[in-house]
């Protein structure tokens, strides 16, 4: 208490305005810089109803402390029920600490009404705007995931054809095995084991890091090679498994006899007839796979320190920045849907029976 009255007796009426106003945006380190008493941290939150002038006195009802700890924002009591039992108003140029005192009904209504305009609200932490920061982040994770999907298809596919084609050889199953094992190894296992032998040890690529389009082709590709392996291996042990049973099926069809009978090669016969007619379920599951993709990429970023939206996730998380994560839960959401709605479309293109 000590320190916060000398800190606050300090300041002229100018300071105490603006560090009001400039309350919300204190982060933990700060807090406990400015505020610390042992263990806990009195993080000054909002406050002002009335006069721009708040005089020492009156502070106990024109400013609402909650207490800060490790991963914790709130402490054991909401902030809305501090406010209430202190007396205060809670005032918010944003409208967003504002809305917690209202009904739950009308807190959506304005929320869904600010969406439709753009605005997914401000970081409690950083206080920039949510689509801002979202924007400064969202290009590593479009290279990551773009990269990821380029490797695993192009590989995936031609893998389980072969695999088809050779059925119940050992090619076949060394496929399988490959696919089983890729599938059920932990991204960021692998991302570690590729790390040690291509980083570590021979100091092929680089260990960490995200190097934009702008420094360069070559630094660009090399950045985001061990990311898409480690992430695509995973996704690509799926589509493997899918073609090889999809392309299985349709290897027994007549016309593929039939194919084969006229003397026809075998890649024609794999590639323009077997393949173009088991595409519906493979491109299925491409699409499935990105719900893949985005819990992938959040443990990627995270593990190769890549700067995308998947590390900003895991930040605002471990800090409740609840906008934040909320946006991200949305943009997350709203691109899986467009991507099922492109593959649902592609059905008609893949399969002329197919008809909307």
């Amino acid at each position: 208490m000590l320190l916060r009255d000398e800190l606050f007796s300090s300041l002229s009426e100018d300071e105490h305005r603006r560090l009001l106003a400039g309350a919300r945006r204190l982060t933990f380190a700060a807090g406990e810089t400015i505020l610390a008493e042992g263990t806990r941290a009195e993080a000054i939150y909002v406050l002002r109803h009335g006069s721009a002038h708040v005089e020492r006195e009156h502070l106990g009802r024109g400013i609402a402390f909650a207490h800060i700890r490790a991963g914790e924002v709130f402490g054991e009591i909401s902030f809305v029920e501090r406010a209430r039992a202190s007396g205060s108003v809670i005032a918010d140029d944003r409208c967003e600490v504002e809305l917690l005192d209202r009904p739950l009904v009308e807190q959506f209504v304005v929320w869904v009404w600010a969406l439709l305009q753009g605005d997914m609200g401000v970081s409690i932490f950083s206080n920039l705007p949510v689509t801002r920061l979202m924007a400064q982040r969202v290009e590593p994770t479009i290279a990551l995931t773009l990269s990821t999907l380029f490797v695993a298809v192009s590989l995936a596919i031609p893998i389980g054809v072969v695999a088809a084609w050779k059925a119940r050889k050992l090619v076949d199953r060394l496929v399988m095995g490959f696919a089983v094992l890729g599938f059920a190894m932990p991204v960021f296992v692998l991302a570690y084991v590729l790390i040690y032998f291509f980083a570590v040890q021979w100091q092929l690529l680089p260990v960490q890091g995200y190097q934009p389009l702008s420094a360069g082709l070559w630094p660009f590709a090399e950045s985001l090679i061990l990311p898409s392996v480690a992430l695509g291996i995973t996704y690509m042990a799926l589509i493997a498994r899918i073609t090889r049973a999809s392309m299985l099926e349709v290897l027994q069809q007549d016309y593929i006899r039939t194919a084969n009978a006229k003397g026809l090669a075998t890649d024609r016969v794999l590639l323009l007839h077997a393949l173009k007619n088991a595409s519906v379920p493979i491109v299925t599951v491409i699409g499935i796979g990105i719900a893949l993709l985005i819990s992938g990429v959040v443990i990627t970023e995270t593990v190769f320190n890549i700067p995308g939206l998947g590390r900003l996730t895991v930040d605002a998380v471990l800090k409740r920045d609840y906008p934040i994560v909320q946006g991200l839960i949305l943009v997350f959401a709203a691109a899986k849907v467009v991507v099922n709605l492109v593959i649902d479309i592609s059905y008609a293109f893949l399969d002329p029976r197919i008809r909307y």
